[in-house]
């Protein structure tokens, strides 16, 4: 099958320059370094491309994708970095963890959702720290008082993670890594009075920036870093050696004066960081089931793929059934985006 087949809007993986991602993050944050964060693919067969480079332990954004990762059996240790107050979801995550005999972590930041855990069964929590994103996470001076609240339910406290998302698109390398110690420090002044084994943090935008092993005073254990595999436009201005390697592929199905458009709308984009790009083209606007733009460098015919690169790979994704891997034009795998949604 070729990539002029495939049925448009189709989102479409370079399996080489895929490949090279996943080897230079490897190489970069070897083993249990990097815990990869499944909620920017979403997707098993991807995941299991990652645990056979070593990384065993995987950071999960919503209760389907832990059980998703262990249907599929896919990691031996599984991160819920979310508060989730929902006991029944967390009833599933318990059970169906032990049994497959995988190690079922959930974040924890309030007496709320330590309650939560506790009453579905799970066994083992991390302590959700704020280190500067005004998003989840209690007070680093609270964390302590929260991880003995869990103890108390007797719960086991692993350690801590605090997510530094607001540093991530930081451009200035010194000035990120300036920041990045800052958080560090908060996290670790959290860690020491928390206990535990575990400090996570970070992502794809702040990886380089992290010293791993806790003997350093702002060390961490692990960096959970996701959208590195396939690199939206937005990651792709830190120019930190990642390639785009998703694109959105569309037909064009109008050409009028000036302008092109395209099946690849807001249903098949995610559109918070912005406007996708299209290679020597400018972008107009998006609507519901279309691109429109138009490029003073080349002619399109009607029926013709184009590619359309996102800004936000992670909601992109998530609409999306497959991922369709392609070599040299020719489609070389399908894989499911069986954690998609919630």
């Amino acid at each position: 099958m070729k990539i002029d087949e495939i049925p448009t809007p189709a989102a479409v993986i370079d399996a080489a320059a895929l490949n090279r991602n996943l080897q230079t993050m490897s190489e970069r944050l070897p083993g249990s370094s990097l815990r990869p964060h499944v909620k920017a693919h979403k997707c098993t067969a991807l995941a299991a491309q990652q645990a056979a480079l070593g990384h065993l332990a995987f950071t999960c954004a919503t209760p389907r994708e832990v059980l998703g990762m262990i249907e599929a059996g896919v990691g031996q240790d599984l991160l819920l970095a979310n508060a989730v107050l929902d006991v029944d979801r967390l009833k599933q995550v318990a059970r169906a963890a032990e049994a497959a005999g995988v190690i079922a972590r959930v974040a924890v930041d309030s007496p709320e959702t330590i309650d939560a855990a506790h009453r579905a069964g799970i066994r083992d929590v991390i302590i959700d720290v704020d280190v500067g994103m005004p998003r989840c996470g209690i007070a680093p001076t609270e964390a302590g008082r929260l991880a003995d609240l869990a103890r108390q339910h007797g719960l086991a406290v692993s350690g801590v993670m605090g997510y530094e998302g607001h540093l991530q698109m930081v451009t200035d390398r010194d000035e990120a890594r300036e920041r990045v110690t800052t958080a560090m420090k908060l996290l670790r002044s959290a860690h020491d009075d928390v206990g535990g084994d575990i400090v996570s943090t970070g992502g794809t935008g702040t990886h380089d920036l992290h010293t791993i092993g806790l003997e350093h005073p702002t060390g961490v254990t692990d960096v959970q870093a996701g959208s590195y595999v396939m690199v939206d436009t937005q990651y792709a201005s830190l120019q930190q050696g990642f390639e785009q390697a998703l694109t959105i592929v569309g037909t064009v199905i109008a050409h009028h004066e000036q302008r092109y458009v395209t099946d690849v709308g807001l249903k098949a984009l995610g559109m918070d960081h912005g406007d996708p790009a299209i290679d020597s083209c400018k972008v107009w606007f998006c609507s519901d089931e279309h691109t429109t733009f138009s490029s003073s460098e080349q002619t399109f015919h009607l029926g013709e793929r184009v590619h359309v690169r996102p800004a936000h790979v992670d909601p992109t994704i998530a609409r999306h059934e497959y991922l369709w891997l392609v070599e040299d034009g020719e489609v070389v795998d399908r894989w499911a985006i069986d954690l998609r949604h919630w």
